[in-house]
């Protein structure tokens, strides 16, 4: 079989093909010799082909593959909501649990009226351990979104100990205050010490306040009249 498929190759006249292809009559395509009209067939067959693709095939491929990416995202976003659903039950005892911790941090804080008090407790948890105040300011109100802060320039002396155990004090108040900017002093000599920092206590906003915090944000983002 090999044996008759290269004589074949051997016999093809080349030459024979092109005059055939020079004395084909347009008008009468019954008459073509068989290898033209393949060949013509074929290569009518493969421009159909790609016309398709060009103008028809080509936008519906396109919009497949967009079709897959969004069955991918969907299924996704699918998978997402399934677990959030089989675990709701979690989420709200961990919802409920913030909120609990979250009101028991907010009772932490002073209101307005409890501030004075909260300042006369920094001030005699010093002047119980011993220690001598040279300066207690408090500063300006920093207002954030549901609460305030007030620091203190605090200025005293006293021993290592008593400074020492004048923070811990502070830090077991009932109501939160912070130390920061803490410095040291031993340059006096002896066993005094000169301690400055800024002490920093926490009260949330009335309801009042918060009013006026809204007016003045719907105020600000408000466009102007032209």
């Amino acid at each position: 079989m090999s044996a008759q498929i290269m004589d074949r190759v051997r016999g093809f006249d080349l030459g024979k093909l092109v005059d055939d292809f020079r004395t084909l009559d347009p008008k009468d395509p019954g008459l073509w010799p068989l290898v033209p009209k393949i060949v013509i067939l074929v290569a009518l067959l493969a421009l159909i082909i790609a016309a398709g693709w060009w103008f028809d095939w080509k936008d519906q491929i396109d919009e497949y593959a967009q079709k897959e990416q969004q069955e991918v995202k969907l299924r996704e976003e699918w998978l997402g909501k399934k677990r959030q659903a089989v675990n709701l039950d979690e989420h709200r005892k961990q919802l409920a649990e913030i909120d609990r911790q979250f009101g028991a941090l907010l009772k932490q804080l002073p209101n307005k009226s409890e501030m004075e008090s909260l300042l006369v407790d920094i001030n005699q948890a010093g002047l119980g351990r011993g220690l001598q105040f040279e300066l207690f300011k408090p500063g300006v109100e920093i207002v954030k979104d549901f609460y305030a802060e007030l620091p203190i320039t605090v200025k005293l002396t006293g021993s290592y100990h008593d400074l020492g155990s004048f923070a811990g004090d502070v830090a077991k108040m009932p109501r939160i205050v912070t130390l920061n900017n803490v410095v040291i002093d031993g340059s006096g000599g002896g066993s005094t010490l000169k301690m400055e920092t800024i002490a920093t206590t926490f009260r949330y906003l009335d309801e009042e306040e918060l009013a006026s915090q809204r007016r003045a944000k719907a105020a600000a983002t408000k466009p102007k009249a032209k």
